[in-house]
């Protein structure tokens, strides 16, 4: 992964996020010494383009990504449940394939602990599509910048629709498809 944004990444995303988008509401950015706090407390690097992105652009946006948009880097979704705890950044995301734990042989007592750090570890909630569907984006461990959905039966790393990897399969890229009016999947 990349440390620095590139110069076309922070366009598309400049672009994407404009001011052009009537009705959208946006969260300031953080500002590089907001973006340094955060990472400070939560013992991790935001992998670029993400953490210029909420540097330097903005720190959500109504509009989305995802449907019910893009919500700011320490924050959770409304509909993520009260009682369930927060994010534990600093520990590695658990996963590097997809995962159905519906079909999981092993026994559910250790399904269920992978499962909590599969929703916990690692990674922050960019937002939801509702019903139970998170993206998230990986900011620790060995799938460092990559976006994942993560549901209520498993959890998939954002992939094109013709199923390659996304030309860009991070932060850009999965924007990059929302702002073309793409879907995320094809059927």
């Amino acid at each position: 992964m990349t440390e620095h944004a590139s110069a076309a990444d922070l366009a598309l995303l400049r672009a994407a996020f404009g001011a052009d988008r009537a009705g959208s509401s946006r969260t300031p950015p953080l500002g590089r010494g907001g973006v340094r706090a955060f990472e400070a407390e939560h013992g991790i690097v935001l992998p670029e383009p993400y953490r210029t992105f909420v540097a330097e652009i903005c720190d959500g946006f109504s509009d989305g990504p995802p449907h019910h948009g893009l919500i700011p880097a320490a924050a959770l979704p409304a509909d993520w449940g009260a009682g369930r705890p927060g994010q534990v950044l600093a520990e590695p995301f658990p996963l590097s394939a997809a995962w159905l734990w519906d079909d999981d042989p092993r026994p559910e007592e250790e399904v269920e602990a992978l499962l909590d750090r599969v929703f916990h570890h690692g990674s922050i909630v960019l937002g939801t599509d509702g019903c139970g569907m998170y993206w998230h984006l990986v900011v620790s461990g060995p799938r460092r910048g990559e976006i994942w959905l993560i549901t209520g039966e498993g959890a998939v790393p954002y992939r094109a629709p013709d199923g390659g990897s996304a030309g860009e399969p991070g932060f850009a890229g999965w924007v990059a498809r929302w702002a073309a009016g793409l879907p995320w999947w094809s059927e």
